[in-house]
Order: structure tokens, then C-alpha cells, then sequence
């Protein structure tokens, strides 16, 4: 059996009395696109929040690379390996595309992410590293343009490749085709399918024809836990699934 690059055992999230997450179990392979999926309210975000080290968790422990992160703050997860996208677009939109990513690889980087005093030049500049993240999203030609001068589907792009630029070993993406139009939501879904070639990819994703298209794995959730989980077919032949969820449109559009 592959070993994992993720595994969550036992996973308790709770606000008060309220709990998002009971009993979660999961676990990514590496090299695979692993979708979680289920209705507003399910805990798909607060998932993701516990997992990279946003939220503390309640109970239930975190192994990312061999190595319990349980504990460990979203920074720490960061330099592990662990890099994230988020619903709402967070860019720097006065700065370049070019600088969007070149801060993002520099900021993995502790004792020299905040150095403001010296122009960035040498390995400050990452140049290779942006270059090569700027000929993945095909955004080569926007390079010194602003990123709030981009169109949407192309902000979200951006935000997958400072992720990226990071230097990840898996990228969590949360909503990333939200608010997109046919042309850029095919230009994602090439995007997101490229990229288990290096990285392992966890996502978060209300278009069922994309989470069937490029998923290797999918997690359904229900009110904080894990309803059902399989491959594209299995998860499309559930009736559980198809009755809680999706009904006619577990083949393509939203949940």
C-alpha cells in the first residue's frame, strides 16, 4: 500500500457546544488529486482550515511527510510543504504578476522574507522558480502587468501559482473555478490536472463535472463528517451520494 503524504486520524473541530468536524479520517496519497465535496455547512472549509494549520484542532492528530503537525501553526506547515489557495482571491493588487510570485517564493524563505531594505536581486529574485511558475498558469505575457488589472480567471490562476511558488509538496485549493466562465474554467481544469505530475493536490470544488473529470479520489462530507469516499465512478454510483447531494447533476454543474 502507498503510504500517505497526509493522514488525519480522529479529527474534532468545536466552536462551543457546535461541532463542525466529528471524527474525520483522511487520508491523500501523493501524486493524486483528492476532491472533497459535499453541501454548504458539510466542513470542507473548516477541513482545510485544521489541516494547514489555520484553525487549531479539538482532538485528533495530523501527520504531513512522516511528520506530526498536529500542533503546528500554518507557517511551520508552510515550510513542510503545505501551501493553500483560499474562496476569495487575496492578491497584492497594486504589485506585478511577476512580484505577486516572487514574494510568495520569498516568503517561504523566514529570516529573509521581510527585507525590505535590500532590493530583491540574486536568489532574492527567484527567477528561475517564477519563470517556471509563470509558464505553467500561461500567464508569460502579463508578467509586469498589476494583478488587479487581470480578469478573474486569470487573479485565480495567479493565486494557484503563488501557491505554487512556495514550493509545495501538496497545494490545498479551495474553490478555485469560483465566479469563472467556461473559457477560464477550462484553462483551471488543465491547470489543476497538470499539476499531480509534481505536486499533490487537495481541493475543494461545487463543479461536479470538473471534481469527475480530474479527481483521483473524492471525499464526500455530511455536517462535519465523511459521508462517503471512492474513486470518480464510485462516488458517481452511490446512491447515498446521488440522494444526499447531487441528484441529476452528479455528472456535471454544481451541487
Amino acid at each position: 500500500m502507498t503510504e500517505a503524504l497526509l493522514q488525519a486520524s480522529g479529527i474534532v473541530k468545536r466552536y462551543g457546544k457546535f461541532t463542525a468536524l466529528s471524527e474525520v479520517d483522511l487520508r491523500i496519497l501523493p501524486g493524486t488529486v483528492h476532491s472533497v465535496i459535499g453541501p454548504n455547512g458539510a466542513g470542507k472549509t473548516t477541513l482545510f482550515h485544521v489541516l494547514t494549520g489555520t484553525l487549531p484542532i479539538t482532538a485528533g492528530k495530523i501527520a504531513f511527510d512522516g511528520h506530526d503537525v498536529t500542533h503546528e501553526p500554518d507557517h511551520k506547515r508552510v515550510r513542510r510543504g503545505i501551501a493553500r489557495s483560499f474562496q476569495v482571491t487575496s492578491l497584492f493588487a497594486n504589485l506585478s504578476v511577476h512580484e505577486n510570485l516572487r514574494l510568495a517564493a520569498q516568503g517561504v524563505d523566514a529570516r529573509r522574507a521581510l527585507n525590505a531594505w535590500t532590493p530583491p536581486h540574486g536568489a532574492l529574485a527567484h527567477t528561475e522558480l517564477v519563470d517556471g511558475v509563470l509558464e505553467r498558469l500561461a500567464l508569460q505575457r502579463f508578467a509586469g502587468t498589476a494583478a488587479g488589472a487581470l480578469s478573474h480567471g486569470q487573479q485565480r490562476r495567479l493565486e494557484v501559482g503563488m501557491a505554487l511558488a512556495a514550493r509545495p509538496k501538496a497545494i490545498f485549493l479551495d474553490e478555485p473555478t469560483s465566479g469563472m466562465g467556461i473559457d477560464d474554467l477550462d484553462n483551471m481544469k488543465q491547470l489543476i490536472r497538470g499539476l499531480r505530475d509534481d505536486y499533490t493536490v487537495v481541493l475543494i470544488e461545487h463543479n461536479m463535472g470538473i471534481v469527475m473529470d480530474i479527481s483521483d479520489t473524492i471525499t464526500v462530507m455530511q455536517q462535519g463528517r465523511v459521508l462517503v469516499e471512492g474513486n470518480p465512478d464510485e462516488i458517481r454510483g452511490d446512491e447515498r451520494v446521488r440522494t444526499a447531494y447531487l441528484g441529476n447533476m452528479i455528472t456535471g454543474g454544481r451541487a
